[in-house]
């Protein structure tokens, strides 16, 4: 199964769900007495929510650090959603074992999502963790470090349903200096069968708009030129001024209803030159609203990340999904007749779910045909404890078809993003410079607007964070390959 975990990283940019990628944070130096390193597991809400608890702690003492055996706290900010993500942190937790028998006053702690689920089995159980935090705990968090300095173990889960931090600016240390995450909401009402994130990270909740577009003005003004506005299903996002500022309404008498397409539109409308991203949509809730609003306005990116999970209607409603195979196709018709046939669509899919038959599976590949995705993140079922499959239904797809419908799904997949790449070539395409490519520091490195990759010589006086035309002359599956011109 390693290659073939392999494999999902190259398809596609990650999702907010995805969980197959580790990220830490930078080191920061302003003098500060003690060091904290953090490193994130999963998706793009876990990356944010670690540069909250960043800036949390560093009001708190705290500077950071990329150097392990440098550290006095420890966080390993986790997710839950298959259970090779849980294992992959408990491997790592033994690892750090040892760097605290060199040194002892070393704190670790658990945050996030595995840490919502295990709650107090990590401290008392394995004894593994001296702190655990669940991710609507983080402004406790100085309470908890200075409870274990004092010689306690430490534990807050509590699931809150008004916490957004939405008041808190987080540390950009992991950034680029050129695209940022923005959290727009909080937890999650779809109750999928195989999904543990409602369970670790509460109902939903929506953050102030206002706050939103001022932070996308201070990321504007600091150089930023791209926002992601996150949430597990943002476009369910919807913000009341009535419910969320009773204050202000008995003062002024007006109320607000502020729904995804509209906050959408405000955030595009900080400046023409900050492209505006966002993930995830659940099929059911993206309207043609939101859709007209990406059309209207250029610098939002012509890209949506549209989670199907199966082609199969009745291994949909097995997963409690909400839409047909049918009315999937409907919607991504839809997109296709706003926002033309150019808009990048992305998607998950699940291999093996329960009693998916060998027609069921063939199903998931011809839908792929009919849509073509860009890019996907494919996954064998991992059954999580405690959500409604795992109760209801019987894992019984042997773990030999598992990886073999996997493997037929991912090598159709990789036709498709070929073709949907070859499809800009002799194109001129506007790229966001985002830094250096990987593989040679005399090529840039940006995305288009639909999210497609590109490499690029470099040429001219151009710089990080500038927008350039450019020529593709050539491509991979996961690759453009191009020139700058006038």
């Amino acid at each position: 199964m390693k290659n073939l975990i392999e494999d999902i990283e190259v398809l596609g940019p990650a999702p907010a769900e995805a969980c197959e990628t580790v990220k830490v944070i930078e080191s920061s130096s302003t003098g500060k007495s003690r060091k904290l390193y953090i490193e994130s597991y999963g998706c793009q809400m876990n990356f944010s929510d670690s540069e909250i608890v960043a800036s949390i702690l560093q009001k708190e003492g705290f500077d950071t650090t990329s150097d392990l055996a440098q550290a006095d706290l420890v966080f390993l900010n986790t997710c839950s959603i298959r259970e090779k993500a849980e294992q992959t942190v408990r491997n790592r937790l033994q690892q750090i074992q040892s760097f605290k028998k060199k040194k002892p006053e070393m704190l670790v702690g658990v945050l996030g999502c595995m840490a919502e689920r295990l709650k107090t089995k990590l401290l008392e159980e394995e004894k593994i963790v001296d702190l655990v935090a669940g991710p609507d705990a983080y402004r406790d968090l100085p309470k908890l470090v200075a409870l274990v300095d004092e010689g306690d173990k430490a534990v807050n889960t509590f699931l809150s349903r008004e916490e957004t931090y939405g008041d808190i600016t987080p540390v950009r240390l992991g950034s680029n200096g050129v695209t940022a995450f923005i959290s727009i909401m909080r937890g999650c009402d779809n109750m999928c069968s195989f999904c543990v994130v409602p369970y670790t990270r509460g109902r939903e909740r929506s953050r102030d708009p206002h706050s939103v577009v001022a932070e996308a003005k201070d990321l504007f003004s600091k150089g930023y030129r791209e926002v992601t506005l996150l949430g597990q299903n943002v476009d369910s996002y919807k913000w009341s001024e009535a419910e969320n500022n009773k204050a202000r309404l008995e003062k002024n008498g007006s109320t607000e209803i502020v729904t995804f397409a509209r906050l959408l539109e405000m955030v595009a409308l900080v400046n023409p030159d900050l492209r505006v991203r966002f993930s995830t949509s659940h099929p059911k809730d993206i309207t043609d609203d939101v859709l007209h609003v990406m059309a209207k306005y250029e610098n939002i990116c012509k890209y949506i990340h549209l989670p199907v999970q199966s082609g199969n209607t009745r291994v949909l409603e097995l997963m409690n999904r909400g839409y047909t195979r049918e009315w999937y196709l409907e919607k991504v018709n839809r997109i296709r007749e706003i926002l033309g046939p150019q808009c990048a669509i992305s998607s998950d899919m699940i291999a093996g779910f329960c009693s998916e038959t060998e027609a069921e599976h063939e199903d998931t590949l011809t839908l792929m045909d009919a849509v073509q995705y860009d890019y996907a993140y494919m996954f064998i079922y991992s059954e999580r404890p405690g959500t409604p499959a795992a109760k209801k239904l019987a894992d019984d797809i042997p773990n030999d078809i598992k990886a073999r419908r996997l493997e037929e799904i991912i090598n159709k997949q990789r036709e498709h993003s070929l073709l949907r790449n070859q499809q800009d070539l002799g194109t001129v395409q506007r790229i966001l410079i985002e830094g250096n490519s990987r593989r040679s520091d005399a090529h840039w490195q940006g995305r288009t607007s639909a999210n497609r990759v590109a490499v690029f010589a470099k040429a001219g006086n151009k710089s990080k964070g500038e927008y350039v035309n450019v020529l593709i002359e050539d491509c991979t599956g996961g690759t453009l390959l191009g020139r700058i011109v006038a």
